[in-house]
């Protein structure tokens, strides 16, 4: 898995990707997506095993799973957005999008069992063929380790850096858009 930081980071960079500017709440709810699947590790306190489709990297992480909390977090939190809206559309594809990005950043990881993309139709997982992303340890404890030291380097080469660019290019297009608008 990538670390739960770099999931937030990716899912701000999608956000002003899509040139999002939205309350603390929106924010909030879109990092909050991006991380929730790994909320599945607690299945190891369970004996559910990493392989089982409620294992690591299975429901949490599928496309389905992605949908299903993107309902759950307009239903709970955006509730006075009209529905089917275009606004509510819009909404809703952000926190599918920021939910989804988890499984995808793991898919580029080179470790772990891959990602259950397509559950409950398929329950085989995916790696994607490229993996320049180091895993993350499981444990937090780890992290503080060598090894979470190379997770972090490679994060930053490729998740951080990319959501940055994303983030900044969003900013210098609002200026322009900005000063377009006042010299009109």
């Amino acid at each position: 898995m990538a670390s739960a930081l770099s999931h937030g980071i990716a899912a701000v960079a999608i956000g002003r990707g899509l040139s999002f500017r939205e309350s603390t709440k929106f924010w909030f709810a879109g990092i909050f997506c991006s991380i929730i699947p790994d909320a599945d590790v607690i299945g190891f306190h369970y004996h559910i095993s990493y392989g089982s489709p409620f294992g690591h990297r299975g429901f949490t992480h599928s496309l389905f799973f992605a949908i299903l909390l993107a309902f759950i977090i307009m239903l709970i939190f955006f509730r006075e957005q009209k529905t089917f809206s275009s606004k509510w559309f819009a909404l809703l594809g952000f926190f599918f999008l920021a939910t989804a990005s988890h499984g995808i950043l793991d898919a580029f990881t080179n470790g772990g069992l891959g990602v259950e993309f397509f559950f409950p139709f398929n329950t085989h997982r995916y790696f994607f063929p490229w993996g320049p992303i180091q895993v993350s340890p499981l444990n937090v404890g780890s992290f503080f380790s060598e090894w979470g030291l190379r997770v972090l380097c490679s994060e930053i080469v490729w998740v951080w850096l990319p959501s940055f660019v994303v983030i900044g290019f969003s900013f210098v297009l609002m200026r322009i858009r900005k000063t377009k608008i006042g010299h009109e």
